[in-house]
């Protein structure tokens, strides 16, 4: 079964990474702003928050491409926030997936904008998409702003910066990953589900694992902050640490954070063993989140 999908999640990358490239190259626009946007989005990285989306709608039993559109939305978003996380004035990065980050080869001025245009055209991409239905555009582009704007993921980076140079507590700092991280997984899967003709009580469970499966994902980047492999990671270990940042492993203990990252990919795997639906791909992937090199 793990060569089955892992087939399917060497496909959906490929799909969508040829799909991200097409987006870039037929936007007519400065050269040097498409190439900005082109360089952070195809920098690599594991994809996790399209193919959850890919996953999701597999789950249901319907044709994963009919999120292919949502899917970009989601990746040009995410690397928007990568793109202007890493500039001087917010995380201060140098090296983002082993490569210069977008500042270091363009400049502060066109990565900022780079980044804006990922923003907008994230929306544009779910507004053209001739495989959803008016009402599924609506729903999908009302939770797609709420879980990445001020509410949502902004709300997170708000509060991660406001934290720097703070003891924070367990409750603060799972409120900054909540949002920060765990708000734009919650959409990976919602909209899956949505798009998969999922209920309204289905879409809520999804909701539900996404919480526990977010946590997970940012207690297992923590935990690979302190003794992950920079060749595999992508960038410095010990950068949290250096930025006097608020850890799992600082707040519990190396042993604690593992604790905590085992419980929350228990929850999130029970509450997929509560939904009726073929939701293998997603246990594998969540094992996958919380075993990430270490």
């Amino acid at each position: 079964m793990k060569d089955h999908y892992e087939e399917f999640l060497s496909k959906y990358k490929k799909v969508l990474e040829h799909e991200l490239a097409q987006s870039i190259d037929r936007l007519n626009a400065p050269l040097v702003l498409k190439e900005a946007m082109d360089y952070s989005l195809s920098a690599g990285g594991k994809r996790i928050r399209p193919l959850l989306l890919f996953a999701t709608i597999n789950a249901f039993g319907r044709n994963p491409d009919l999120g292919l559109a949502t899917a970009c939305a989601l990746e040009m978003v995410h690397t928007y926030s990568l793109i202007h996380d890493d500039l001087p004035s917010m995380d201060d990065d140098d090296l983002r997936r082993g490569k210069p980050t977008n500042h270091k080869v363009y400049g502060e001025a066109i990565a900022i904008l780079a980044g804006d245009g990922l923003l907008t055209y994230s929306f544009e991409m779910i507004t053209k998409d001739k495989n959803l239905s008016d009402s599924d555009k609506i729903w999908l582009i009302q939770q797609f702003a709420q879980n990445a704007g001020p509410e949502g993921m902004v709300a997170g980076q708000v509060a991660d910066i406001q934290a720097e140079k703070k003891d924070l507590s367990l409750k603060e700092l799972e409120y900054v990953h909540q949002h920060k991280t765990g708000k734009l997984l919650a959409f990976s899967v919602m909209a899956g589900a949505k798009i998969g003709g999922g209920s309204e009580e289905e879409i809520l469970y999804f909701q539900e694992f996404s919480y526990h499966l977010g946590l997970a994902f940012q207690i297992s980047d923590d935990i690979l902050d302190v003794i992950g492999d920079e060749s595999i990671i992508g960038k410095p270990v010990g950068s949290d640490d250096g930025k006097f940042k608020s850890t799992y492993p600082a707040i519990l203990t190396l042993q604690g954070a593992k604790d905590q990252l085992a419980y929350h990919t228990e929850q999130a795997k029970n509450t997929l063993h509560k939904i009726n639906k073929d939701t293998g791909l997603l246990l594998y992937l969540t094992d996958q989140i919380a075993g990430r090199n270490y």
